[in-house]
């Protein structure tokens, strides 16, 4: 399962081996300065957006890779029926926003609400 930690400036999603050859990249790394909004989302299909244009759609299963949409792109890690942490990015990211399942995703949204008012308004 995908991660999610803090590394410096960056929010990074780090993905399994077998989320990076799905995936085609190693990590999603974006400037903290650029996350928008931090929301937690129970039902997993809402946090998708657009359609996929790279990685892996398993119906009921698995959303790996990248999606388009009329905002830009989204970058969406999910696996099973968990809530999904979901980040809006502002340029210069490469994401309009993530979508990622973690192991806590109350607690890691609070991590990144506090580190981010840290940081400055957005």
């Amino acid at each position: 399962m995908a991660g999610l930690l803090i590394d410096g400036d960056d929010l990074v999603v780090r993905l399994a081996w077998w989320e990076r050859i799905v995936a085609r990249r190693r990590e999603v790394r974006v400037p903290l300065d650029t996350v928008t909004e931090v929301d937690v989302q129970p039902d997993r299909w809402r946090a998708l957006r657009g359609v996929r244009i790279g990685g892996l759609a398993v119906p009921g299963a698995l959303c790996l890779g990248v999606w388009r949409h009329k905002d830009g792109r989204d970058f969406v890690a999910l696996r099973g029926h968990r809530a999904v942490l979901c980040v809006g990015l502002r340029p210069p990211a490469p994401f309009a926003g993530l979508a990622v399942e973690t192991d806590d995703p109350l607690r890691t949204a609070a991590e990144l609400r506090t580190v981010r008012g840290r940081a400055g308004p957005a």
